[in-house]
């Protein structure tokens, strides 16, 4: 069988991101970090600044990026090594409301907000990482149950006319003048100039691109369904070599 620890603060973690963010992490270890040794979506243990840790090559923010996760005790340190190394790549602190903005421009939902377990992974888009194949698992027969039936909801992203305000979650979706469904998250995408919210509505609906609207601090705001990402659709960004 598969034993699991919840690690909780025993581990913590940073993330670098950007078209620099390889350069950055190859000046601090001697690993291999190129594309093809470290591809996208890969984890594997290192050290990095001579420290013990585990590296995913994952982007949370759409960019080249990854996650470095450390002891507890080894984090300053290995903070400080990323912060002298990109001195000179022009390195930027960034926190959690840019990290917000960048990951609705790419349509990544948040856990919590997109992904919870009252949602299937046909409804949220995720139904591509269920391996059904294997011989069980929690949750198998829901799974193919919600497959051939076809998930009753799903994720959408919307361009919003929000003027003054963004949505930010769980406000009523309107089509045609009824609710039918409520936004997740949003916020403003600084890449594309547009304000961006999540969320669900009926599988019926969820090609139609128009005739919706978001109830932003009461007022109804006009809202049209993006059939893609909104920034670089094809994830050329975070996947290059």
């Amino acid at each position: 069988g598969v034993a699991f620890r919840a690690l909780r603060t025993e581990m913590l973690g940073l993330a670098i991101a950007g078209p620099k963010a390889r350069e950055l992490l190859s000046r601090l270890t001697q690993d291999d970090v190129s594309s093809a040794a470290l591809p996208f979506l890969s984890f594997r243990a290192m050290e990095v600044a001579m420290l013990p840790v585990h590296v995913g090559r994952i982007s949370f923010t759409g960019e080249l990026g990854y996650e470095i996760w450390v002891p507890a005790d080894c984090q300053l340190a290995l903070y400080q090594a990323l912060v002298a190394a990109g001195e000179d790549l022009g390195l930027r602190h960034f926190g959690a409301r840019a990290l917000n903005s960048l990951r609705l421009e790419k349509s990544f939902g948040n856990w919590v907000r997109e992904y919870r377990p009252i949602y299937t992974p046909g409804e949220a888009g995720l139904d591509r990482f269920v391996d059904v194949s294997k011989p069980d698992f929690i949750g198998r027969e829901a799974v193919l149950r919600d497959r051939a039936e076809g998930p009753s909801r799903r994720l959408v992203t919307f361009a919003v006319e929000a003027g003054d305000a963004d949505a930010i979650g769980d406000e009523p979706v309107w089509h045609d003048g009824k609710v039918v469904g409520w936004a997740t998250s949003g916020g403003y995408g600084h890449t594309v100039g547009k304000s961006i919210a999540l969320g669900y509505v009926p599988r019926s609906l969820a090609a139609a691109t128009s005739g919706f609207e978001i109830e932003i601090l009461g007022e109804r705001r006009r809202a049209s369904i993006a059939a893609q990402p909104l920034h670089d659709p094809a994830g050329e960004r975070m996947r290059r070599g």
